[in-house]
């Protein structure tokens, strides 16, 4: 409606530079070596008690304040926390985790309680057709819903299909919220197939209409990069970008001043062309990655921090690239680019939870408490080893037109 009323302007789109011909597209016949990490493993069992909680076992763990400042600390080898915790939740079934074990090229997207349907593919070459396994994440309420209004069909195997996509079915979400359980198949690819060399995620709402062939070569082989994901298209500081989600109420608005609070005591400085990085804050929705041991790591402490605190990932993603010194590098494209990789698509119908109009802690507290999620977030509601009562959050100027 505010499409047909011209009031919402629409996306800025350029050309991407991608190669001519997919068949001509040299696929690098190694891998990147490791760097800084050369072994990574998990954290499988969830030592609640260890911690002071009686709780049963959460996806994420139970991550205490100072396995979480090692994390950050790279060494050759490590072990950290990255979800999936025994009997945690989002369990595949065997059949989907036999026909992921041939997936070395993938592009993964995925639907939770229903929001979307499968938006089919275009302009995808006889070669990535072959090359890539296209697999769409989905749980219960979303199967059933695509089974409802989509044609799905069956293999030899009893895998379901949906066009291109092959359906995996997530069983038991691990969060109360809907869009914290899409963060596991975004942020933890890696971890959803582990025998991906190569990835390419792409949110639930979009179509993609660029071969992902061409979008590897573009974004991580001609540059020799590892990892890509666009600059966002208003902000590239995270304070401002916390301030446009608090205007948006994207999350209770205390409890997102709490992470930016911890995020400034940690050291955290607003952006500015100083740095080093492009922006600190990226459009998630589209992320292109060499499944590397250091890559990895990154997507494990950038989910812990969507564990920890606010779903809302833009938010963490530059914070866990300032904690990792530089070390961890990427390409962050031009956000006209990543406008010309998909169509978006309306979502089934609008997403809102009742914390996400939050306003004050007192809200939050008392009879109220049942608006908080009882599985993810605890962060929030843990205490910090620091005193947060001196930081003052930096000033923000609202360059955008968010809410």
């Amino acid at each position: 409606m505010l499409n047909t009323m011209g009031l919402v302007q629409p996306p800025h789109r350029c050309p991407i530079p991608v190669a001519n011909d997919p068949n001509k597209v040299v696929i690098p016949d190694r891998r990147t070596p490791p760097k800084f990490v050369q072994r990574l493993s998990y954290i499988m069992e969830d030592d609640g008690a260890k911690n002071g909680s009686q709780s049963p076992p959460l996806f994420g763990g139970h991550q205490s304040w100072v396995q979480r400042e090692e994390s950050f600390k790279l060494k050759s080898t490590m072990k950290v926390h990255c979800g999936f915790i025994k009997n945690g939740g989002a369990e595949m079934l065997r059949k989907d985790i036999d026909y992921v074990k041939n997936c070395k090229f993938v592009v993964a997207s995925g639907i939770f309680d229903g929001y979307d349907a499968p938006h089919q593919p275009s302009n995808i070459s006889e070669r990535s057709q072959k090359l890539f396994c296209f697999l769409m994440v989905v749980d219960e309420v979303s199967l059933k819903f695509i089974k409802k209004n989509t044609s799905v069909r069956l293999d030899s195997e009893d895998g379901e299909w949906v066009g291109i996509w092959r359906l995996v079915l997530v069983k038991h979400p691990p969060y109360d919220e809907p869009r914290r359980n899409g963060k596991v198949p975004k942020i933890l690819t890696h971890r959803l197939f582990p025998q991906a060399q190569y990835s390419i995620w792409i949110d639930g709402k979009m179509e993609l209409i660029v071969d992902p062939l061409l979008m590897l070569e573009r974004y991580l082989w001609r540059g020799k990069h590892t990892f890509a994901i666009a600059q966002h298209k208003h902000h590239r500081d995270v304070y401002e970008e916390a301030d446009a989600n608090k205007r948006r109420k994207r999350y209770a608005r205390p409890l997102i001043d709490l992470q930016m609070k911890i995020y400034r005591y940690e050291g955290m400085e607003p952006w500015n062309p100083g740095k080093s990085t492009v922006s600190d804050v990226p459009e998630g929705a589209i992320i292109l990655r060499e499944h590397t041991a250091l890559n990895n790591l990154f997507s494990c402490l950038w989910f812990n921090e969507v564990n920890l605190f606010t779903p809302r990932d833009q938010l963490s993603f530059g914070y866990v690239v300032y904690r990792l010194k530089g070390l961890f590098k990427f390409f962050m494209f031009p956000n006209c680019e990543y406008n010309s990789i998909f169509i978006l698509h309306p979502h089934n119908r609008e997403h809102s939870s009742p914390i996400e109009w939050v306003k004050s802690i007192k809200e939050l507290k008392g009879s109220n408490n049942t608006l908080n999620e009882s599985r993810g977030g605890l962060g929030l509601w843990t205490p910090y080893p620091g005193n947060l009562d001196l930081v003052v959050l930096p000033p923000v100027a609202r360059t955008s037109k968010a809410g």
